[in-house]
């Protein structure tokens, strides 16, 4: 009697394979390991979160990067440490710096859209994360204004301006690094 192999390619009820959920399971862990360690610069800290997104598109796509995000965003909403400065809960992504967590989602679509149709092309890649994140910083800034009663302005002074060159640097390590790390999942046969 022969025994089964495990065919990592193979698809589960899910619509998923083995392989993409250990991967997306990875990033998932990434993001929980990394996002946490956050320098407080005021209401909103700096943080690495948006960095993990940026390069789990790379390694992942958009799909699979956005499934791990919001795996990450429902391990901190049901209370385990994993937002920035090891925070957690309701009252994290639904507080002041919670539209900036929520706006990270539209962040990886748009940004994973450049990146999976341009991904030789490093500067469309580039135009994207910008765009992504400029759409990350509306959401943010308006919900801090909202959530802390600040005027749009002041909001736009604490979220974002502190945080533009701190952010171009993350988006361009990933674009030099990321198609690298994709080429060398690929030629593993790990994407």
């Amino acid at each position: 009697m022969r025994e089964p192999s495990l065919n990592t390619n193979t698809n589960l009820k899910s619509g998923f394979t083995i392989r993409q959920i250990a991967i997306i399971g990875v990033m998932t862990a990434a993001t929980c390991i990394l996002a946490p360690f956050s320098i407080p610069i005021g209401p909103v800290p700096i943080s690495l979160t948006n960095l993990v997104i940026y390069f789990a598109l790379y390694l992942l796509g958009t799909k699979d990067a956005v499934i791990s995000y919001l795996v990450y965003l429902l391990i901190g909403l049901v209370g385990v440490p994993v937002f920035s400065g090891f925070t957690s809960g309701p009252e994290k992504l639904f507080g002041p710096t919670g539209g900036y967590l929520i706006g990270f989602i539209p962040m990886a679509i748009i940004a994973g859209i450049f990146i999976d149709k341009f991904t030789s092309k490093r500067l469309l890649c580039l135009a994207g994360m910008i765009l992504g994140t400029l759409v990350c910083y509306l959401c943010g800034t308006a919900w801090l204004a909202f959530q802390a009663n600040l005027g749009f302005k002041a909001a736009l002074f604490a979220g974002v301006i502190p945080f533009l060159p701190g952010d171009l640097i993350k988006m361009i390590l990933a674009m030099v690094m990321g198609p690298q790390i994709r080429n060398q999942l690929q030629r593993a046969n790990l994407r």
